[in-house]
């Protein structure tokens, strides 16, 4: 069992920066990614990378995230820059092996973009 810790979250204006780390208690697994959710919607993807070095955003956050991972400290982060208030919800940090059949997500961290 891999606990997934999240921190960084907080209150900032348009065109600021944050930055969320999630921290694993175990090894980090093979695919690590953000998600959001804000009120009123569905859970969706932010960004994922592997332990390889391969990353994935969703198209509303290109160019203003960025993902990363320090393997030694099983941590990942992601980098917000150029916020948004549409960026305003609760980020979550999940952790997954479809291969090994596990599926781990954090506590969720709040962040809110004020115009």
């Amino acid at each position: 069992q891999v606990q997934l810790v999240e921190s960084g979250g907080g209150l900032v204006q348009a065109g600021g920066s944050l930055r969320l780390s999630c921290a694993a208690s175990g090894n980090m697994p093979s695919l690590m990614g953000w998600y959001r959710q804000a009120p009123g919607k569905q859970r969706e993807l932010v960004a994922t990378a592997t332990s390889g070095g391969s990353t994935v955003y969703a198209d509303s956050v290109k160019g203003r995230f960025t993902v990363s991972r320090d393997n030694p400290k099983n941590t990942v982060y992601l980098q917000m820059n150029s916020l948004k208030p549409e960026d305003t919800a609760v980020y979550y940090c999940r952790g997954w092996s479809v291969h090994l059949g596990y599926d781990y997500w954090g506590q969720g961290t709040q962040v809110t973009v004020s115009s």
